[in-house]
């Protein structure tokens, strides 16, 4: 069984992985989308973003349940870092019994669970014999009784969920209360079932966005675009919207967001909707100092968004707003995000 310290010199155990989850059967339609759902997150967009919330994890048990730790940046930083943040204890699970020499072979039908509770002969190394692993009863879907019963032994999740099942992970956590610093497509932030908690305060956007490569089974079909091979032959791809959720606090999510435009004098620049009462702002940074009314803002908002700032009152689905879009001048716009300043007028 090969573990951790065997693979931290080679290349593939810079990455990090998300099993694809086998869906139920009456899913066999939405089976067939996920079957493409392997993203292996590379180690310096893990430690690029992980840095940001150290003092979260003192004392802390910390789960990475949809990594194969053998092959997971995740479990290699905690693992690593693991006197350095304090942590308590750390644990994984894996989707079926993969082989460590290749990557998501799924060909077994019991997960694997490790755990890590420190380096014990002080060389400052997750050594084999430090690693506890066992197989688990089931195949390690992140939903069944032993992994939910692991879930609740933890303090925070933080992993890279399988994309077509990330509305479930997400549920998941919030149902069982759970810290967590997951990725995601931006994509999830306008889902039904996601924008309503980033509304409320519930969740909110970590601090790293954008394009991330990610390397990918050797099986997976090649693209046009955002897609190639390295100079080993392995495939990677790149998500453009990639981006961090998370309910752990940090610094930047209460640094104001500076405006300088002004509404006053200038309202041809922000014309109101057809169907709802608020204007239209295009851009983030034109965004008015002077407006306490209602704004339609870019989803890329969200980046910069401070909750001591701005009130999220809602997005056209949320709001009901007519037609599904605001229109100006009998113009779809794009979708947008409906927001207050909290300071105008103070």
């Amino acid at each position: 069984m090969i573990i951790p310290h065997d693979l931290a010199h080679g290349a593939d155990f810079q990455l990090g992985t998300r099993p694809a989850v086998k869906l139920p059967n009456a899913n066999l339609h939405r089976a067939k989308v996920a079957k493409n759902d392997e993203f292996y997150t590379q180690l310096p967009d893990v430690e690029n973003e992980l840095k940001h919330y150290w003092p979260h994890f003192r004392d802390a048990t910390v789960l990475c349940n949809a990594d194969d730790p053998r092959a997971s940046a995740f479990f290699h930083y905690f693992s690593y870092q693991f006197e350095a943040l304090g942590l308590k204890r750390l644990i994984a699970t894996c989707y079926k019994g993969q082989r460590p020499d290749q990557m998501s072979q799924n060909d077994s039908e019991r997960g694997l669970h490790l755990e890590y509770t420190g380096d014990k002969n002080a060389n400052r190394v997750p050594d084999v014999e430090e690693v506890g692993v066992r197989s688990l009863e089931g195949n390690g879907d992140f939903r069944s009784s032993e992994c939910t019963e692991l879930l609740k032994a933890a303090d925070i999740v933080v992993t890279n969920p399988p994309f077509s099942l990330f509305r479930e992970f997400l549920a998941l956590l919030v149902e069982h209360g759970k810290k967590f610093l997951i990725l995601g497509s931006a994509n999830a932030i306008t889902y039904k079932e996601v924008f309503p908690l980033i509304r409320d305060g519930k969740v909110w956007l970590g601090r790293g966005s954008g394009d991330m490569a990610f390397r990918v089974p050797d099986y997976y079909e090649s693209r046009e675009t955002r897609h190639w091979e390295d100079a080993d032959g392995r495939k990677w791809r790149s998500l453009g919207n990639a981006c961090w959720f998370t309910n752990l606090d940090h610094e930047r999510r209460h640094e104001d967001l500076v405006l300088w435009r002004t509404y006053r004098g200038h309202e041809a620049d922000y014309p109101r909707y057809d169907n709802y009462d608020a204007i239209e702002v295009s851009k983030v940074r034109e965004i008015p100092k002077d407006y306490a009314g209602l704004m339609g803002v870019p989803i890329t908002f969200l980046d910069k968004f401070n909750p001591d700032q701005f009130e999220i009152v809602g997005n056209e689905d949320t709001l009901g707003i007519p037609k599904g879009r605001g229109y100006v001048a009998g113009r779809r716009m794009y979708g947008r995000i409906l927001v207050r300043n909290k300071k105008v007028g103070q």
